[in-house]
């Protein structure tokens, strides 16, 4: 069995994406420039019409978009700049960043795949889990062939790993 620690965070060093994950984030950033700042903009406008802004609840609700706006374009400014995009190659022998893993769940013989990802990338509906979950934790660096023992919410599961492709 193959146990798996923690991974020390460190808030300067590279952020990495598979090429998938940089060009949705380019494309999101792209939309919140160009579109939305301008939508929220014209919301404000219109909510000043209004009157009274302390008690104004379309202002304060535009003022609360444009905030979230701002501070995503930050984020997603901040992630791109810190940004490596990971090659992805056909098969590996170890997962990492950017492998596409397939499992075999042990307690009901159930099979799985998942992308392991960075954070900003997660989407649980298609199976692009975090490196920092327990489970994308517990991949790091296994082979073919390995089977891992992670604790989730339920209890703790035996997983075999069948496949990894990049």
């Amino acid at each position: 069995m193959i146990q798996r620690g923690d991974t020390v965070k460190d808030k300067d060093k590279e952020i990495l994406l598979t090429r998938e994950g940089y060009e949705a984030l380019l494309k999101e950033l792209e939309d919140l420039k160009r579109n939305k700042r301008k939508e929220v903009t014209e919301k404000i406008k219109e909510a000043k019409e209004f009157g009274d802004l302390s008690e104004n609840a379309e202002y304060i609700e535009a003022k609360n978009q444009q905030a979230f706006v701002e501070g995503r374009i930050l984020t997603i400014e901040n992630i791109l700049n810190k940004a490596k995009i990971i090659e992805e190659d056909g098969y590996s022998d170890r997962v990492t960043i950017g492998s596409k893993v397939k499992i075999l769940n042990l307690l009901d013989n159930s099979i799985t795949e998942y992308h392991i990802v960075s954070s900003p990338e997660v989407n649980i509906k298609e199976n692009k889990i975090s490196d920092e979950s327990p489970v994308g934790k517990a991949l790091i660096g296994a082979g073919i062939g390995d089977i891992i023992k992670v604790k989730v919410p339920k209890g703790e599961v035996e997983l075999k790993i069948l496949e990894i492709r990049r």
